[in-house]
């Protein structure tokens, strides 16, 4: 009996890790927090170390009384050890980008800029609610609440270049996107993805999300030399973006993966084709009804 009740039992050793455990859970979360600006209280991050220590204390008590083979407890580890040291590299890579690359303060100067170059007028219109709910389906599902980054698109980016395909695996936010476009000219070597990386966080720390639509969209290339939503929306239905129906925004946000490649004008099959995909991602999320998509696929390109 006196040899169980000693097994049972969990020593100093092990509630002081289940309480650093809780430490490191409750820290980790309120960096999170403090990244994506949720706004909760300090008793969410209470809440947090309480569940987390807990949890680690049963969790020590469980292995206590039923010590697992030594080589799981050895596999486990080895994982708990790689996984850490994954988290302090990825952390250290992350500081130094941040510090060493530039300020985004001077993003809508930029923006005006290229606007200038190419002769677009319009760059302080806010974004019809049609083009954003299309684009932001479209080329990031997840841009309303996520911190510049997704960290699904980072794991496929991660596959990429593992392959050494060197693309983003289509895991580039909007914040990422427009980074390209402001920042680095465009490119898409593995030193501008990264620089394009941490330049998105500044830039959803720096700007309220309508703002990055707004930029975005002032600057992208929309094919035929359609610089900016304006000139596209005037350029190829002879409207203004707010009078934009689900089918022509579904159309003009499509042209942005590749404007030569859709380009309603010259192959309008492939335009019919990537408009649909678009009004398939709106219904994916909630904004349209597959009726409607059927409807709105079924319709003339009207260019």
């Amino acid at each position: 009996m006196a040899a169980v009740s000693r097994v049972d039992r969990t020593g100093p050793g092990g509630r002081a890790a289940a309480a650093v455990f809780g430490a490191g859970a409750a820290v980790l979360f309120d960096v999170v927090r403090s990244v994506c600006r949720y706004g909760v209280d300090v008793a969410a991050t209470l809440a947090v170390f309480a569940v987390a220590t807990g949890s680690a204390f049963a969790l020590d008590r469980l292995v206590r009384r039923r010590p697992p083979p030594w080589w799981l407890r050895r596999l486990l580890t080895r994982v708990c050890a790689l996984f850490l040291g994954a988290v302090v590299v990825l952390a250290a890579v992350g500081s130094v980008l941040l510090a060493a690359t530039p300020g985004v303060a001077d993003a809508e100067t930029r923006v005006r800029a290229q606007a200038a170059a190419h002769a677009v007028n319009d760059t302080g219109a806010s974004t019809p609610p049609k083009v954003a709910a299309a684009l932001v389906a479209t080329e990031d599902a997840r841009f309303w609440h996520n911190p510049g980054i997704d960290p699904v698109g980072v794991l496929r980016a991660l596959v990429e270049w593992a392959r050494g395909d060197g693309g983003d695996g289509g895991g580039a936010t909007i914040e990422q996107q427009l980074a390209k476009m402001l920042y680095t000219d465009g490119q898409r070597t593995r030193r501008d993805q990264l620089e394009q990386v941490a330049l998105a966080v500044k830039l959803a720390h720096a700007y309220p999300k309508s703002e990055i639509l707004r930029m975005y969209l002032s600057t992208a290339y929309f094919g035929q030399g359609y610089y900016g939503l304006d000139a596209a929306a005037h350029g190829y239905f002879g409207k203004s973006p707010a009078q934009l129906d689900w089918p022509q925004a579904a159309l003009v946000v499509g042209l942005v993966q590749a404007p030569s490649a859709y380009d309603p004008l010259h192959h309008p099959a492939l335009a019919e084709q990537r408009r649909a995909e678009v009004l398939r991602r709106l219904e994916a999320v909630g904004d349209l009804t597959p009726r409607q998509v059927e409807a709105f696929s079924a319709a003339p390109l009207g260019v």
